[in-house]
């Protein structure tokens, strides 16, 4: 995950500057492009941050080495919720809040609380059921 953590890493000396001449160029006066870009300085130094941390933990993927050979690559890739159905409901719940945006108010209030049960759903998924650990 070296060449990931690069990539995200050097964004943070790109977005850094880029804010500054930004910042500079329109006088610290239109504050969404700075804010946007420090934003986004944040959003690179946490994912590379994380990409570093986990290729330190896991060690060389086939895909990182020279020599690397594609069955190398086969099999489990990762954990997935099998039959979850509440990354639907999440996404139901964004859908309803956008809806509330555009309609009215109070309907976004309903769709907080969907999002709740959502999370807390999705979340605690293995604490119960067929799937309880």
């Amino acid at each position: 995950m070296k060449v990931e953590t690069y990539i995200f890493g050097l964004g943070i000396f790109f977005f850094l500057p880029a804010a500054i001449v930004y910042g500079f160029m329109t006088g610290w006066l239109e504050w969404v492009g700075i804010i946007g870009l420090l934003l986004i300085t944040g959003l690179c130094a946490m994912i590379g941050f994380y990409l570093g941390f986990t290729g330190r933990r896991v060690g060389a993927r086939p895909e990182d080495r020279l020599d690397g050979e594609i069955h190398e690559g086969a099999g489990e890739q990762g954990h997935f919720s099998p039959w979850s159905w509440w990354p639907l409901v999440l996404g139901a719940a964004a859908a309803i809040g956008f809806l509330g945006l555009a309609v009215g108010w109070w309907i976004v209030y309903i769709a907080g609380g969907l999002t709740v049960v959502a999370l807390i759903g999705w979340v605690y998924e293995y604490s119960r059921g067929s799937h309880a650990h």
